[in-house]
């Protein structure tokens, strides 16, 4: 019977063989959900045998890891602003930036409650967050893919967040309706960037939630206003470099408040503005 400590021991040779970063605490991380432990909890009985159940289990999730699947994949879950959200290969996994996002976004509420649509949710982790924050607005989760929103929908229950979640694409599925906030983290890597990109997310985050460019803002820049309450504020998520292109897009004399905010990499990140029509 295999302890813990040869697990990760041959569970790191294999996934450094394999060119994984981090193998180690891959490794550690991976066993220490298996046996429902913190990581470093794992030390405290480093030589403790582990059942042959478990270690079938841990070979497949490492082998699993060895071929790249990111690792939200194969446990099918990970933590966003206090939330436990469901992912798979229909959504992307929520990042630390996006998380920085919705946080902006709930810094920046009225204290009256108010109207917040998410579109692209993919898993759902924008607009829950949001609720979950702050449970006196109406949140509207939508998304073209039906197989995200059946993962943004579980996310809901499992969370126990009333939200409203609709299908189709961008606005279509708002018609004759407004808000008064909209964020939206849509597919806006270039063809070329995606070629680039790591393996991990190359090979199993779906691509049709990543490849995009501006095109989906210039889209927005113009179906928006029909949507908006005066006073709407808007929060993107966009590519690096983008932050010009999208000034230049938002151009027209109600969109007031632009500004591009960089991440921890200095590059451009988010996109915020607000809609002040004219008034006669």
């Amino acid at each position: 019977m295999r302890n813990i400590r040869e697990l990760i021991k041959l569970s790191t040779d294999f996934l450094e063989k394999k060119g994984v970063s981090n193998a180690r605490r891959v490794a550690e991380e991976l066993l220490a959900v298996l046996l429902n432990q913190k990581r470093l909890e794992l030390y405290f009985d480093y030589d403790a045998p582990v059942e042959e159940h478990e270690v079938a289990q841990y070979r497949k999730w490492i082998k699993r890891k060895g071929d790249k699947e990111p690792l939200a994949y194969i446990l099918g879950e990970v933590e966003f602003l206090g939330l436990s959200l469901k992912v798979n290969s229909e959504t992307l996994i929520p990042r630390q930036e996006t998380e920085i996002l919705a946080d902006q976004v709930v810094k920046s509420l009225s204290k009256e409650p108010c109207v917040v649509w998410d579109l692209c949710t993919g898993s759902g982790c924008l607009g829950l967050a949001i609720k979950n924050k702050r449970a006196d607005c109406t949140v509207t989760l939508s998304d073209i893919s039906v197989e995200a929103l059946v993962v943004a929908r579980e996310n809901a229950l499992l969370n126990e967040l009333a939200v409203e979640i609709l299908e189709g694409d961008l606005l279509v599925p708002f018609k004759g309706k407004k808000c008064d906030v909209l964020v939206c983290n849509p597919p806006y890597i270039t063809q070329d960037e995606y070629e680039g990109l790591e393996d991990e997310v190359r090979l199993y985050e779906p691509k049709r939630a990543l490849v995009g460019g501006i095109d989906f803002y210039k889209r927005l820049s113009l179906e928006l206003p029909s949507y908006l309450n005066p006073g709407a504020k808007l929060f993107f998520e966009i590519g690096a470099g983008q932050g010009g292109a999208l000034y230049a897009l938002f151009n027209q004399s109600h969109w007031k408040q632009k500004r591009c905010e960089k991440d921890w990499a200095d590059h451009d990140r988010f996109f915020f503005l607000e809609y002040h029509p004219k008034t006669e």
